[in-house]
């Protein structure tokens, strides 16, 4: 009988003993998970209402290494997009690149008319200072066109874009090399 009264008691402390080490793993466990939890992100540098705004946008410019084509990277306030992108973005073309490898490609004095989307399409309508006098020959014009057209069909939502001049289709440059009677689509 002694016996048994000892083994009564060795298995309560030894059940006691269990439960304490499981009530222990499970709380040091529910401890550990609770002081990963994050509940807010807090940055190391507060980052300001200014660089909030800002947005990287690709133009495309001739490269003077290998006349082809190439991509300048600009970091530009995203309100600059808001008003008219296709406008800004092709303002952005007729000034030139930053980038001393890159070359402008539309002539000088051009004037931007309007940029507007219809049916899918992006019109943009330039000033006669874009053919005029222009005799650069089939290569050189579809380069410029080539600029433009991939530099406004960056914007997703431009796919297809067509040229004026003056409020004119059909028109193109004087040399016949590249007429405007056709819409333009990325290559």
């Amino acid at each position: 009988m002694k016996n048994k009264r000892i083994f009564m008691y060795v298995s309560i402390i030894l059940i006691v003993l269990i439960l304490l080490c499981v009530g222990y793993l499970i709380y040091n466990n529910v401890k550990k998970n609770s002081d990963e939890i994050i509940y807010e992100y807090t940055p190391e540098e507060e980052i300001t209402d200014e660089q909030l705004r800002q947005t990287i946008i690709t133009l495309y410019f001739l490269d003077k290494d290998n006349y082809n084509i190439s991509p300048e990277a600009r970091q530009i306030d995203a309100k600059e997009l808001l008003d008219n992108p296709y406008k800004f973005l092709i303002n952005l073309l007729i000034e030139g690149p930053k980038n001393e490898k890159l070359l402008k490609l539309i002539p000088e004095n051009t004037k931007l008319n309007d940029a507007k989307i219809k049916d899918n399409i992006l019109y943009i309508d330039f000033s006669e200072d874009f053919i005029k006098e222009q005799n650069l020959g089939k290569d050189q014009e579809e380069l410029i066109l080539k600029s433009i057209v991939n530099t406004v069909t960056e914007l997703t939502e431009i796919n297809k874009v067509a040229f004026l001049i003056d409020g004119k289709e059909n028109k193109g440059f004087p040399d016949g090399g590249v007429k405007f009677d056709k819409i333009f689509i990325r290559e």
